[in-house]
């Protein structure tokens, strides 16, 4: 009995040994590649920034009413700073392309000088300040890499600016206002663009947040300001309208919300 019992056991163990060597060695499989990040440039955006700015506008003086010009048009100008704060909807398409609709407003400090060399010996001067601006318009982009947007806008601009007191040039009666221009509202339009980035790029994690940074300059309509005399100076009109046509430049660094940016998952999937 225990011979066979043996004989038994030793059959079965060449047996194991010779099927386990015909197996072979287990196959490698390459686990799948990781899933790119899902970025997702279509939706709702809000921002608000700040920047710098400058306007210049030509100018010259005529009789008022009537329009006659007394004088050839000069170039005047002022600088400054201003926050922006406002909201857009884009849409992804064709793979890299973004196009979107907006608005925004601006509101600041941008100043300078307005003169009317024809009243008075030596002329007057005076301060005028771009108070407020806002636009609305399109945009249209291209993605150089997933998280960042280049792109140029256009739309419709609009402008409050503020009325002046001039004093007189001449060593003396600087102090002194003479004369008065009113505030009033342009209509223009504006052209510019910029560049858009997630801030992952510089390493921060933060799923939505966004920086842009954008130029533009806004072209408006010329419009003739009438000169009154100050009660200081005797009061009543003048007989004259100082014309101003502005052309505004800003340059402007935003941080951006995306309310349904995909982003890159937390952990690659598998």
């Amino acid at each position: 009995m225990k011979k066979v019992l043996l004989a038994l056991t030793a059959v079965a163990a060449m047996t194991g040994s010779a099927v386990a060597a015909d197996l072979g060695a287990r196959p490698y499989a390459k686990a799948p590649a990781p899933v790119a990040a899902a970025y997702n440039w279509t939706g709702f955006y809000i921002f608000g920034g700040g920047g710098g700015g400058l306007w210049s506008a030509d100018s010259n003086v005529q009789t008022f009413p009537g329009g006659a010009a007394l004088t050839r048009d000069q170039r005047h100008g002022g600088s400054g700073w201003f926050g922006t704060v406002g909201g857009g909807y884009d849409w992804q398409f064709g793979g890299r392309w973004v196009a979107g609709i907006f608005g925004d407003a601006q509101f600041g400090d941008i100043r300078g000088s307005v003169s009317d060399p024809f009243l008075f010996i030596g002329g007057t001067e005076g301060r005028m300040k771009l108070e407020t601006s806002y636009a609305a318009g399109v945009r249209l982009g291209y993605l150089v890499a997933p998280n960042v947007l280049s792109y140029v806008n256009a739309g419709y601009s609009g402008s409050e600016w503020s009325g002046t007191t001039q004093s007189s040039l001449v060593a003396g009666l600087g102090g002194v206002g003479l004369t008065t221009t009113p505030s009033f509202d342009r209509n223009g339009w504006f052209i510019g663009g910029g560049v858009e980035n997630n801030l992952d790029l510089f390493g921060i994690s933060a799923p939505g947040w966004f920086m842009k940074t954008e130029y533009r300059s806004a072209f408006y309509d010329r419009i003739a300001l009438p000169t009154t005399f100050t009660p200081a100076a005797g009061g009543g009109p003048t007989g004259t309208a100082i014309t101003f046509k502005p052309w505004t430049q800003t340059i402007s660094t935003s941080l951006v919300y995306r309310f349904n940016w995909g982003g890159p998952p937390v952990a690659a999937r598998y």
